[in-house]
Parts: structure tokens; C-alpha cells; sequence
């Protein structure tokens, strides 16, 4: 692995190309959920952190393009074949890179959904406490609710990573509460 891989470096990483604070903070929740489920599944715990961490790196600087800046850097970084995979998996650009790794999958599975559950978060008094996945179907159901939420994309994550939606979105949530 290149020396550059590694917490530390990756948190630097998206300060230097992350100005959006709320783009930081997302890639925060997404890399805090993906090392949760690295944990659970026995998975190494560093490589999909940072993976989640940087998977959106480029987005702030080349949105039009993304995320073809940041595999270019990856790869001349000498970053993990798989996580290289998993971000370009995650990419919507048709013809879409087939998901070969349980990080590929929960990279979608996650990343739409931790915008859905912050977005319904704000929305509530008490925040992430006592949200349950019934109310979030519910809510996934209104269309005009957090409207650029790709709705699709978190079901295609959801069943390639072979979870179940309240399963999946109670172990979101539960993340979350303790990152927020």
C-alpha cells in the first residue's frame, strides 16, 4: 500500500479538496457507517473508512466529471485496487461497473441514505433519536421530501449489498446518532 493511505492522510486529503461543509460532513457519515459494517462483517476496518471518507473527493472541485478526478489521483497514489473499484462502482454514469465486492455495495448502499436520514433528521425535534425505519419508508415514499435523493440508487445499494431496507436503515441510524 502507498504510504498515503492511511486516516490521517485521507482527513487531510478532503480538507484540501472538500471546502463544503456539509460535503466534509457527509463523507464523514459515510465513512463512519462503512467502517461500522467493516467491523460487523469482519472487514478491514481502515480501507473502507477512508474509502468512504474520499469517495466523493473530486465532487467539490469537478462535479461535472466526478468521480473520474479522483480515481486518476488514487491511482497515481497507489490506493487500493478495491477501493479504487468501490468508488468508481458508486459512479450513476452509464454503462455503470459492476459491483464485485461487499464494499462496492455498501459504499451505495450507504452513501444516498446518509444524506435521506440527515435531511429527515433536521426535520424532527429530537434528530436521529427515536427515527425508525417504518416513519423513513414512509417518508422515502414522498417524492417532493429531499428531492434530489436518487430514491432507485438506494434500493439498487440495498440489494446488492443482500440486506433488507429497515434492517440496513436501523443500523444507518444507529451510526449516525453517535456521529451526530
Amino acid at each position: 500500500m502507498s504510504y498515503f493511505f492511511n486516516r490521517e492522510t485521507a482527513h487531510k486529503l478532503l480538507e484540501e479538496h472538500v471546502k463544503d461543509d456539509y460535503q466534509q460532513m457527509h463523507a464523514k457519515m459515510v465513512a463512519t457507517c462503512l467502517e461500522a459494517y467493516a467491523i460487523k462483517l469482519g472487514e478491514d476496518k481502515d480501507l473502507w473508512y477512508i474509502t468512504g471518507l474520499l469517495h466523493d473527493l473530486d465532487y467539490f472541485e469537478h462535479p461535472e466529471s466526478h468521480p473520474e478526478e479522483s480515481l486518476k489521483w488514487f491511482k497515481k497514489w497507489k490506493f487500493p485496487e478495491e477501493m479504487i473499484h468501490a468508488v468508481s462502482a458508486h459512479s450513476t454514469k452509464k454503462p455503470r461497473l459492476a459491483i464485485k465486492s461487499k464494499l462496492d455495495a455498501a459504499l451505495i448502499a450507504i452513501d444516498e441514505l446518509t444524506g435521506f436520514l440527515y435531511a429527515y433528521s433536521l426535520m424532527r425535534p429530537t434528530g436521529f433519536e427515536g427515527m425508525k425505519p417504518k416513519s423513513v419508508k414512509k417518508k422515502f415514499k414522498d417524492k417532493a421530501f429531499a428531492a434530489k435523493i436518487d430514491r432507485k440508487e438506494i434500493e439498487y445499494g440495498i440489494e446488492s449489498f443482500e440486506t433488507d431496507f429497515a434492517e440496513h436503515t436501523q443500523f444507518v441510524i444507529e451510526v449516525l446518532k453517535t456521529l451526530l
